[in-house]
């Protein structure tokens, strides 16, 4: 079985600072795994008070400080990784709605920029570009910046803290699209950043919702 363990930014980042403090989170999760599967597979799960004999219980506690070393290390790669993935993914996507943008508009110098000057978009390919960038439409805003966010959440979990830096990685993705773009983008990028950035608050006030009721 595998099983897939997340910190927070603030925990890994404690963890690489404080031996003491990465050593019992580790422990914390040696102990939630075995219980878990313990549970999964019908056992009953003993809690001893002070329990901490060295029957290997606690192996990952027993980690070499340079071995816990590298599981942090190993941590914070992969967050960076999930970033990754997320500003590539949002110029990729702002590409694409870009483009149907460009052939739906009227604006040449936007159409020029795109294909060099040596394309003409015919009625068919201009009349599909504005079913897709329309309210509805697979580029418009409501469904590109929904799939921003939930590729977000997917890469981050519910974690506010990974969050927040999926939408930083988010607002990073904009500004390189920009950049290659060489110029601003057009409205319809900004309306969907503006609207993938309000999902984000919505998810935030939510947690804060979730704390406040509990």
């Amino acid at each position: 079985k595998s099983t897939s363990v997340v910190f927070s930014t603030s925990e890994m980042e404690r963890m690489a600072k404080d031996e003491k403090y990465a050593a019992q989170k580790l422990k914390n999760v040696d102990t939630a795994v075995r219980n878990g599967n313990k549970i999964a597979e019908g056992e009953g799960v003993t809690y001893e008070k002070g329990s901490t004999q060295s029957s290997g219980l606690y192996s990952i506690n027993k980690m070499s400080k340079a071995d816990r070393s590298a599981l942090v290390d190993q941590l914070k790669a992969d967050m960076e990784s999930r970033k990754s993935q997320l500003i590539d993914l949002v110029q990729k996507t702002l590409s694409g709605q870009v483009d149907s943008y460009g052939k739906a508009s009227d604006e040449n110098s936007i159409w020029r920029t795109l294909a060099s000057g040596k394309f003409t978009v015919d009625a068919a390919t201009k009349a599909q570009a504005q079913k897709d960038i329309s309210e509805d439409g697979y580029w418009g805003v409501k469904q590109t910046s929904q799939r921003l966010f939930d590729f977000a959440s997917a890469l981050a979990g519910d974690d506010v803290d990974k969050m927040k830096e999926m939408q930083a990685a988010m607002e990073k993705g904009y500004k390189q699209a920009t950049k290659t773009w060489g110029r601003e983008l057009p409205s319809i990028s900004k309306e969907t950043i503006d609207a993938a950035n309000k999902l984000f608050e919505d998810y935030y006030n939510s947690k804060k919702t979730e704390v406040i009721t509990e």
